[in-house]
């Protein structure tokens, strides 16, 4: 090459390599198989709520931190340590991914005036967030399906809801399953517990944990919830908060378990169970299972009366629970349930694309039918022989392969043979009547 043309010829920089992006730990993709079981449960739960007469509410992925803040309580570990939460670059705004759902559905209800033509009952789906050491069963970005009832002040919800929790386990055939409950009393009689509690404690601050000396006069009763194996007979001796319950509290109590005794429905009473939030008042409860270590509770939930006022909205009763998606589908993935089928019914064989047209517009008709139908797909003029479009059908789990060879086309009909009865027994269809043998078709899938 001479001097003049090396001259012209551009120079070619090298490109490096980008760097590859991951997703953020503990914000997992969910991809197939495993999302046709999200799906599933969420059907599940979708017909299940109907039938309860629950609606569905769709609430924002981000809400003002104020929320949490004021519902769930400053010192609480969700507020302290757990959420994500930013400002606004635009106007400042405090704002904060959503760690549960109840916040925000009470936000929602006051915000619109739901409860202007009387109670509701509602329900919702999604994902929350929270700042947490990855582990089984526990992510950043997890998803919970929640159901509450707002408005109604009686024993009866509370049942309801446990019955509607109850329901669902046999829905999905899990097994494992126990329920627990207890009481939180209104909030004078917590007060009362709190001060002997506290006093009790203080009796033992040489067994306390630093998280325990840390709530002492914070939030005492979440110490009653620790795991510490060295604090577990200060626990187990301390007062209990059904001791100081008022006659009204406990009428409400003993008419929640007369429900639930009437329906058959097994539960024991723990005195330390208190859960989480700040809100709670009354009726709490937990659904929980051995099948899955320390993360144990699936459901958990209880009555809310007063977090509609402290959201700013007129006084209103409230109950309800939440869900951890993952943490039921991994118990249902522990306990052996059948997951659903994935596989399509049939699976198109194409020896040639000039079949495409008419293969296409028969499975058309046939996913119309209701049939779940896969079209073999090559690169180009080159669809691949026979042998491998029919391993592929195979390895698709489809119970049918639908040949659609120029012999079968140039007689108006198709070959439908079939991949799951050990012998192939296979039979002619014609194309003119695809809506009828369709029919046929779906009653043997």
């Amino acid at each position: 090459m001479s001097e003049s043309l090396k001259e012209k010829t551009p120079k070619v920089e090298k490109v490096a390599k980008a760097q590859k992006l991951v997703g953020v730990k503990g914000m997992n993709d969910i991809l197939p198989p495993d999302s046709a079981r999200w799906e599933w449960l969420e059907g599940q739960v979708r017909a299940l709520m109907a039938r309860y007469a629950y609606r569905n509410v769709r609430l924002p992925i981000v809400e003002p931190t104020a929320l949490f803040v004021r519902g769930l309580g400053e010192v609480t570990d969700i507020v302290e340590k757990e959420m994500y939460s930013f400002e606004d670059r635009l106007n400042g705004e405090q704002l904060t991914l959503r760690p549960e759902g109840t916040a925000g559905l009470v936000r929602s209800v006051v915000e619109h005036n739901l409860l202007y033509e009387g109670g509701k009952r509602l329900y919702y789906m999604g994902p929350m967030f929270r700042h947490e050491r990855p582990q089984r069963g526990r992510y950043r970005q997890f998803h919970q399906i929640g159901a509450e009832v707002l408005g109604f002040g009686g024993a009866e919800v509370d049942a309801e809801l446990i019955l509607l929790a109850n329901d669902l386990w046999k829905v999905l055939g899990l097994k494992d399953v126990r329920l627990e409950l207890n009481s939180l009393g209104q909030p004078a009689e917590r007060q009362a517990h709190r001060a002997a509690l506290i006093a009790h404690l203080e009796k033992h601050s040489d067994v306390l944990d630093e998280e325990a000396k840390r709530r002492l006069h914070s939030n005492p009763l979440r110490i009653l919830d620790t795991k510490n194996p060295a604090m577990q007979s200060v626990v187990e001796s301390a007062p209990r908060l059904l001791d100081f319950l008022g006659e009204a509290s406990l009428a409400h109590f003993n008419a929640v378990k007369a429900i639930l005794d009437a329906n058959g429905v097994n539960y024991s009473i723990n005195p330390r169970l208190v859960r989480g939030m700040d809100y709670y008042n009354l009726t709490v409860f937990e659904f929980i299972t051995t099948s899955l270590g320390s993360q144990g509770t699936i459901c958990g939930g209880g009555r809310y009366d007063y977090l509609i006022e402290q959201v700013g909205g007129k006084p209103a009763p409230a109950v309800g629970w939440a869900l951890g998606v993952e943490r039921v589908l991994e118990l249902i993935k522990e306990q052996g349930e059948a997951l659903p089928d994935l596989a399509p019914d049939v699976y198109a064989i194409i020896p040639e694309t000039a079949a495409l047209p008419v293969a296409m517009q028969v499975l058309q008709t046939l996913r119309a039918c209701g049939v779940s139908a896969q079209m073999h797909a090559g690169t180009g003029e080159g669809m691949g022989s026979m042998k491998s479009q029919f391993k592929k059908a195979d390895g698709s789990g489809a119970r049918f392969a639908l040949v659609f060879g120029a012999e079968e086309l140039s007689q108006g009909q198709v070959t439908v043979k079939s991949l799951r009865d050990g012998e192939g027994a296979q039979r002619r269809e014609t194309l003119s009547t695809v809506a009828t043998w369709a029919h046929t078709l779906q009653s043997t899938l």
